[in-house]
């Protein structure tokens, strides 16, 4: 039993480059990842400045990644943040809405993403705004799909602490509001859910009517604690079954897009194995495919050290024997590992809360 596989690019952090996004396409697309979703906390066209348009060349750089992606059968969608849109959803937030939706429909969008994610509310009857909101953008644009991330996108109650206390029913009430096909992202009973369940996916479900896209927050790891982790290992706490219960699972990618690809291919494999899934074993498969074998096992060598260790346990001596030893690898796997340890992929607390 599987579902559709996704990308989810959607993290904080420094932007990637446009063929490093070609590459991570060109090695899950095999693996059966049918969409793309863009949308980089850090593109502030789509989120802090997104009344603005984007500048003539990264508009050429979108609509020439979308063609890409179709090329390679892969759904393209941008994930626009109209930032906190929903607190004054007046004339002047229409008919800005109207333009952007203009200018992102030339960019060529199988799919759009409204994204109300990591947004403080102070609106009373936040879900009825909303689906609102998601209704006139129905109206106002050609796009064929649509999906929204609510507010409130798990059970985890550190939303509540960082945004405030999300409104009695949220969930049911959005769903209850949202036509039909409109889809819905859902991370899990955490952020970064360890564990996800048919059972907890089976209630969301019943509260949303309709089976939720699962935003997988796997193997991501922005933020001040995360970007010091390489998120290396196979996939776990996903069964099989889960496939009966989902419209789709997305994942959110590490930082770096070569070592996310790893990780990527053992989910499809445990969809594909079921019960038979082994993610010791699928790890070092999906390794040797992206690294080559040497590398693979290298790479395998040191887990403990690049993803539980982290960056803040590696003492000056293995920092330095690390550094030498992948710099000996010409692989662009490799130069992530590099730059990760030369702290290029650090996240701070400060680009969290600006971007």
């Amino acid at each position: 039993m599987t579902t559709t596989l996704g990308i989810i690019e959607g993290f904080y952090g420094p932007l990637w480059a446009w063929e490093e996004r070609r590459q991570l396409v060109r090695i899950l697309a095999p693996h059966g990842y049918g969409f793309y979703l863009y949308a980089p906390k850090a593109d502030a066209f789509l989120r802090r400045r997104w009344r603005e348009p984007h500048p003539a060349a990264e508009a050429a750089e979108l609509a020439s990644f979308a063609r890409f992606c179709r090329d390679q059968g892969v759904r393209f969608s941008v994930g626009l943040s109209p930032y906190q849109v929903f607190n004054r959803f007046d004339q002047d937030a229409r008919e800005a809405l109207r333009t952007k939706l203009a200018l992102l429909e030339r960019i060529g969008l199988d799919e759009l993403a409204i994204l109300f994610d990591d947004m403080p509310a102070q609106t009373p009857d936040l879900a009825t705004v909303q689906a609102d909101i998601l209704r006139w953008v129905r109206d106002h644009c050609a796009v064929p799909t649509l999906s929204v991330c609510p507010s409130y996108y798990s059970d985890d109650p550190v939303l509540d602490r960082v945004f405030g206390p999300r409104p009695s029913d949220y969930l049911v009430s959005l769903g209850r509001r949202l036509a039909p096909d409109i889809q819905v992202f859902w991370t899990g009973e955490e952020v970064c859910a360890r564990e996800i369940s048919p059972g907890h996916l089976k209630r969301v479900a019943d509260e949303l009517g309709r089976k939720p896209v699962l935003w997988d927050n796997y193997p991501v790891n922005d933020g001040d604690r995360m970007s010091r982790h390489l998120h290396l290992r196979a996939f776990t706490g996903r069964p099989a079954s889960n496939a009966a219960h989902l419209a789709g699972h997305g994942i959110n990618p590490a930082l770096q897009p070569v070592l996310s690809t790893i990780p990527a291919i053992t989910l499809a494999e445990s969809y594909r194995r079921g019960p038979d899934y082994q993610y010791g074993r699928a790890f070092l498969q999906a390794a040797r495919e992206v690294l080559g074998v040497e590398l693979a096992h290298q790479l395998q060598s040191d887990l403990l050290v690049l993803q539980d260790g982290g960056l803040s346990r590696i003492s000056d001596e293995k920092r330095q024997s690390l550094l030498r030893t992948y710099d000996g690898f010409d692989h662009p796997a490799a130069s992530e590992i590099l730059r990760w340890l030369m702290g290029e992929y650090l996240v701070t607390d400060e680009m969290v809360a600006t971007q």
